[in-house]
């Protein structure tokens, strides 16, 4: 992943932080390119494989319209609630779609992994439940920004 950060260096996290926040963090908040160019942004439950997102939408939302239509999006990550906890990331890029849409459960290796991960950390499942409505999409991320305010203690004042 390409963390193209230049402004904030000093509260970004690191891959190791990046990765144990996206493994814990539940929802995001996604972004997408309506049909008038306007942004839609929805929230939404995904899982985080050390490389790419997945997002795993409803097929009759305006969300999974948009990103058929146009598969670019961004994607915030975020937590804390007072000023010095703020934490969180950005990814953005074009996602792929991966699986039969929609999902029905139909045998794909590379949904094994990522399902199970899904199912656990949402549900407390060892297996995911496909209700036929939703489907998954992929972000692998072209740029990345994160930060973690809490770090801002640590940094000597001026």
């Amino acid at each position: 992943m390409a963390v193209t950060q230049r402004r904030g260096r000093k509260i970004m996290m690191s891959p190791a932080e990046l990765d144990a926040f996206l493994a814990t963090e539940r929802t995001c908040r996604v972004a997408t390119v309506s049909k008038d160019g306007a942004p839609h942004v929805s929230t939404l439950w995904f899982a985080w494989d050390g490389t790419s997102l997945w997002l795993y939408s409803v097929t009759r939302s305006k969300r999974w319209a948009d990103l058929r239509r146009d598969g670019r999006v961004a994607v915030v990550v975020d937590a804390g609630e007072e000023y010095g906890e703020l934490r969180g990331v950005e990814l953005a890029g074009t996602v792929e779609f991966v699986g039969e849409i929609p999902r029905t459960g139909e045998p794909c290796p590379e949904l094994d992994a990522v399902e199970r991960q899904f199912a656990k950390k949402n549900f407390d499942l060892d297996a995911m439940v496909h209700d036929g409505r939703h489907a998954w999409a992929r972000l692998t991320p072209e740029t990345v920004a994160s930060w973690d305010f809490r770090k801002l203690a640590e940094l000597p004042s001026r």
